[in-house]
């Protein structure tokens, strides 16, 4: 009996894979290296992407990585709720340990699935200081592409399966590195196109594939219901256009975003809170960026440069969201908290107060509209001072989507950026500035994946 029949056995017969299901595994069997699913929400990529490396790692003793760009979000999603739930559905008969100190599972047969985040410098560096048979970069949308190709020298190891990396996502703006990467078929860096085109696939898989494994109503009550651009990503899972009618556009994110920031001079945490705290109520945005030199060989290197650290936007009670603000806080070091009064007045630093009376708060007033606020903050990010330390996909989608007109919900995300930029520049009103130009090997194998 070879490796191939031995992992067959392991395999519950009785899980059936929905149609689109079937047709990855097949996308995921074939020559190609780099191999990405997308498309809507729940609709079935993370769940069939960890079967298959699961499958590779039963199959050769050897060693595989799925990573996230935090690693809290890779630890509830994966380790806690759908690596366990996958396994008990498909491998019913497979034992493997629980690793929490360096977080992995080992198998019997000796092989390694670790579980990493790439927002956290000794973390990456103990994650990457293996090497792979398989990396798996679950919601690539949130990672930059910078943090891709460091990962990506990582994807070494020498055993008898072909080294691959699988990506999945629900889809970003076509300015995404992703797109370039898969759908337009180039570099995203030098837009020149790849030399070797056979070694990436990718397919879209949406919830309507995944009908049969949801709750009866979420398609119809939840996905259906969204605002017309995030319908198009949950549920029609497309890449999305910029919207020509907001203040920013991908570009002013992506080509200025870095992935880590200088010594920063300040340090301040925004909140624009929501008023109530029930289920439909609007999210609290919570947006912490700091102020320092600009980096290496920027445009602007004189002026101040601005960078946004975290978005801990959430909905939750005031406590709830008061306690999120003085953790970050006092891990940041930050130097100040600033909220907006006009929704709460005085409540807001009661809040804060209540969880720590020692941080130092600040309130301030809206006293012009959104638009006029978020236009000089526009002009900061044309001129390529402010950026963005890794991926925030809410809080871009929120930026380059907003119209800032009365029949749009309010952009919590956006407002408490705004607010801190504001305050880290001391601006009153538009900055005159010019504005900027828009910018426009492969391992020998043994053993072949198959269509399990």
């Amino acid at each position: 009996m070879n490796d191939s029949d031995n992992v067959v056995q392991l395999i519950n017969k009785n899980f059936r894979k929905t149609e689109k299901q079937v047709e990855a595994v097949r996308l995921l069997a074939s020559d190609h290296q780099h191999i990405m699913l997308y498309g809507g929400s729940r609709s079935g990529k993370t769940f069939i992407l960890l079967r298959s490396l699961v499958i590779r790692a039963l199959r050769i003793p050897s060693r595989h990585l799925i990573t996230r760009f935090r690693f809290n979000h890779a630890k509830q999603s994966i380790w806690y709720d759908t690596f366990p739930k996958m396994m008990k559905m498909c491998f019913p008969t497979v034992k493997y340990e629980d690793n929490k100190s360096d977080w992995f599972w080992r198998f019997t047969n000796g092989s390694e699935i670790w579980l990493g985040g790439l927002d956290d410098k000794e973390r990456t560096d103990k994650i990457l200081g293996n090497e792979y048979a398989t990396i798996y970069f679950n919601e690539c949308s949130q990672i930059s592409y910078d943090s891709i190709t460091t990962a990506l020298t990582r994807l070494a190891q020498n055993t008898a399966l072909t080294n691959k990396a699988y990506y999945d996502q629900n889809p970003p703006s076509k300015r995404h590195w992703s797109y370039a990467v898969f759908v337009e078929g180039v570099d995203p860096v030098g837009r020149t196109a790849h030399k070797m085109p056979e070694l990436y696939g990718y397919m879209q898989i949406n919830p309507t594939d995944n009908r049969q494994n949801l709750p009866p109503t979420y398609i119809e009550n939840i996905l259906e219901n969204l605002p017309l651009r995030k319908r198009k990503r949950f549920l029609d899972g497309e890449f999305s256009d910029d919207n020509e009618r907001a203040l920013w556009k991908r570009w002013m994110i992506d080509d200025f975003r870095v992935k880590d920031a200088p010594y920063l001079s300040r340090i301040v945490v925004a909140i624009d809170p929501a008023v109530t705290s029930s289920e439909t109520s609007d999210d609290t945005g919570i947006v912490v960026v700091g102020e320092g030199r600009a980096p290496a060989g920027a445009k602007n290197e004189h002026l101040k440069h601005y960078y946004v650290l975290n978005d801990l936007t959430m909905k939750g009670t005031p406590l709830e969201w008061a306690r999120v603000v003085s953790e970050e806080f006092k891990q940041r070091r930050a130097d100040r908290v600033i909220g907006e009064v006009n929704n709460g007045g005085d409540l807001i630093e009661a809040n804060i107060r209540n969880v720590d009376a020692s941080l130092p708060y600040k309130g301030i007033h809206a006293t012009r509209g959104k638009m006029v606020r978020a236009e000089p903050i526009s002009a900061l990010y044309e001129q390529g001072r402010v950026h963005h330390v890794g991926a925030f996909w809410e809080l871009e989608d929120e930026m380059c989507d907003h119209e800032f007109t009365n029949a749009e919900a309010s952009p919590n995300r956006l407002d408490a950026l705004v607010w801190a930029l504001t305050e880290l520049a001391g601006m009153q009103g538009p900055i005159p500035a010019p504005r900027i130009d828009q910018r426009t090997p492969k391992t020998a194998s043994k053993v072949r994946d198959l269509p399990l």
